[in-house]
């Protein structure tokens, strides 16, 4: 599997900050260092019942929260995505907030029309260590042959009302 120096890098740093993000009920964790963060709870897709949980840089497109299936630069999606594929419903937490969400892959349209700003939202020292890289996004698509999808996770409603 290939990953970008940076995303080797930073793998321990994400670990921690996904670990203390849910272990302090997100009190601490929703400010990133590259921007805000939310824990994405998925459904196993080959448990289907066995919950995961990440963290996740996100940006707002309206109601829905976009984020970047990029694993950082790899080959392979990363497993959240393909547990979104099996089982589109999740759970989201922005800092101490929970609610439900359903998951897309955006359409080529909304891809193009989002990355410019999802890029923006996390460039961290891409523009300097890739030349041309607007933000860590291009660089991680750049590592990879497969098109890294953004997705849109859609508050659902329950009893009636946004949660």
């Amino acid at each position: 599997m290939r990953y970008t120096l940076e995303a080797t890098l930073q793998w321990p740093y994400l670990k921690l900050h996904s670990f203390i993000y849910r272990h302090s009920g997100g009190v601490i964790g929703s400010r990133f260092v590259a921007g805000r963060a939310l824990l994405l709870t998925t459904i196993g897709r080959k448990s289907a019942a066995e919950p995961r949980t990440c963290a996740l840089i996100y940006v707002r497109d309206g109601e829905r929260l976009v984020v970047v299936a990029s694993n950082g630069g790899s080959d392979r999606p990363p497993f959240w995505l393909l547990n979104l594929q099996a089982h589109p419903d999740a759970e989201v937490q922005i800092g101490r907030h929970k609610f439900p969400a359903r998951a897309t892959v955006a359409s080529a349209e909304d891809r193009e029309r989002l990355w410019p700003l999802v890029n923006r939202n996390n460039m961290g020292l891409a523009p300097i260590m890739h030349p041309g890289a607007r933000g860590r996004y291009d660089a991680y698509q750049r590592h990879t042959t497969r098109p890294i999808p953004v997705v849109l996770l859609e508050p659902t409603r329950q009893d009636g009302r946004m949660t």
